[in-house]
């Protein structure tokens, strides 16, 4: 039985080593199993690619993929799936919030039978009270408007059986939610919670910028309910715009003393059409950018060099 280890990688330099010192150590209770590591270099820009040469020098079991560039988090990690060759494949990031030491425990739910074991987080270390609201609101909001069941409070560090990962490797879409399309591939599934730690060094790779972009592409890609609710605001400001109409001829026929004037309520009503309208074609354009992108068949990402020992 052979276990892989995927680890999307960018800029880490302060953390790789003791990532790749934990796992070793982590693994070493379960020696029935062979090992392979996977570190997959995201465009780094500073010495973690050189670390992790350095690394698979001195231990045959890592294998280092660099990228061209910077693909982004989700794409790093389904080039590491790409390659992995274990009967289970465990998904961890490199900045060890996601402890290592909870892989045997992982291990053991798949050996009852499990497909999917998820790591959820019972509490989280050293994050702002903004971070942890918008985190917790974006769980429960993917679930409401998705109709997949996404287990809240869960990221991407899991362990997945060998089938999971061959349905997985079939999907080729470009905005890419890697846990979404986990529980909409099915097979049994269970949980493993953990208190995640705060990061020991570096910055966050997932700014509220990226971290709202991840939420659009999680909710265009596995719900098409911002459409409906388009169509239901359009519905909405047409019914307000005939009533104010009829209000306002109303008004002028027969209460003239009482018409409307000024340039108050004529800025509300202009404003408030005005913000549906471009709220609607805003989430309309975000489906059509993914369209646009799909059909340009690029592929998802270049490896422009592996290590396994040597080049």
């Amino acid at each position: 039985m052979r276990l892989s280890i995927v680890i999307p990688v960018y800029c880490e330099e302060m953390l790789i080593e003791q990532c790749h010192a934990r796992i070793k150590k982590a693994l070493e209770s379960l020696s029935k199993y062979e090992h392979e590591i996977i570190f997959v270099n995201d465009g780094s820009t500073d010495q973690t690619l050189t670390i992790l040469k350095n690394i698979s020098s001195n231990d045959p079991s890592v294998r280092v993929v660099s990228l061209s560039r910077n693909f982004g988090h989700q794409i790093a990690l389904t080039a590491g799936l790409d390659i992995a060759s274990g009967d289970a494949v465990v998904v961890i990031d490199a900045d060890l919030q996601d402890p290592p030491e909870l892989i045997p425990e992982m291990i053991k739910k798949w050996e009852e039978g499990y497909k999917v074991v998820y790591a959820q987080r019972t509490k989280r270390k050293g994050e702002t009270r903004f971070k942890l609201w918008t985190a917790s609101l974006f769980y429960r909001f993917m679930r409401k408007m998705t109709d997949v069941n996404i287990p809240v409070d869960t990221g991407d560090f899991r362990l997945m059986d060998k089938k999971v990962v061959d349905h997985l490797r079939s999907f080729r879409e470009r905005s890419r939610f890697i846990r979404g399309i986990v529980s909409w591939i099915g097979f049994k599934q269970t949980a493993v919670e953990y208190v995640r730690e705060e990061r020991l060094n570096g910055e966050t790779k997932y700014p509220f910028r990226k971290m709202l972009k991840f939420a659009i592409d999680g909710i265009t890609s596995f719900s098409h309910k911002p459409l409906k609710m388009a169509l239901t605001m359009g519905i909405v400001s047409t019914t307000v715009g005939l009533l104010l109409i009829c209000y306002a001829l109303i008004s002028k026929l027969f209460f003239t003393q009482t018409t409307l004037s000024g340039w108050t309520s004529l800025l509300l009503v202009v404003v408030f059409f005005g913000g549906i309208q471009l709220s609607t074609i805003g989430i309309i354009g975000e489906y059509i950018a993914r369209i646009y992108d799909e059909t340009k068949q690029r592929p998802l990402y270049i490896v422009e060099e592996e290590w396994n020992g040597k080049h």
